[in-house]
């Protein structure tokens, strides 16, 4: 799935977050947006989710232009955001179930991708018996057994330690690879985003800081 973001405006009130943004994602590219804290991160994965309204300019994915959410396109957050009343398992079965998918075919698929992240054993774990890496692999799980071919993930290591997020940006890495899906991954660490994606680039006050993403690009390369 191919994204091109022309002209992107998107503000709040009277303010802009983003202003006047141009990006292309290849399909199966795992794009790695850095940049400091207010710069518009977040901002642009909600736009490209369809969650916000847009000022100017549009969002194209696979050519035609985003007016809303769609199961096609998936967020993944620094919350986890499991339900704590149902195990690893119907936390990963939830957004399958909402689908209407049976439920011999939403377990096989859930338990597949508990196995794909190592969780095989502790499907009847809830969330509060898990550390903070195992909720993360739960939520990525869920998020994949929907079969998104584009994920959005904002942040979503920020609050493990520095070994669990080790992990678990190497867990991502070779699924997404092995899956193709297009990624847009939001992060200000520059080390995070150096190591996980195909291209780098850096916002800057809602706009594409092109001398630094040429910086990033060269020690990437």
């Amino acid at each position: 799935m191919s994204v091109r973001i022309e002209g992107l405006t998107v503000g709040y009130g009277r303010s802009s977050v983003l202003r006047d943004l141009d990006l292309t994602i290849s399909d199966g590219e795992i794009l790695v947006v850095a940049g400091p804290s207010g710069c518009g991160k977040s901002t642009l994965l909600r736009a490209v989710a369809g969650l916000l309204p847009i000022v100017s300019g549009q969002v194209l994915v696979d050519g035609v232009p985003v007016r809303g959410t769609s199961r096609d396109r998936a967020l993944v957050f620094q919350d986890d955001g499991l339900l704590p009343w149902r195990s690893a398992l119907r936390n990963v079965e939830l957004p399958l179930a909402l689908q209407g998918v049976s439920k011999v075919e939403r377990r096989e698929r859930a338990r597949g991708w508990l196995d794909r992240v190592g969780l095989a054993a502790f499907e009847r774990y809830l969330p509060r018996e898990l550390s903070g890496g195992m909720r993360q692999r739960v939520q990525l799980a869920r998020t994949l057994a929907q079969g998104p071919r584009l994920v959005l993930m904002d942040e979503p290591f920020g609050a493990l330690d520095a070994r669990t997020r080790g992990a678990m940006q190497e867990l991502v890495v070779e699924v997404l690879r092995e899956t193709g899906t297009t990624t847009i991954f939001v992060t200000h660490d520059v080390d995070e985003a150096v190591l996980l994606g195909d291209r780098v680039v850096v916002l800057g006050a809602g706009e594409v800081d092109v001398r630094r993403e040429a910086i990033l690009a060269a020690v990437q390369g």
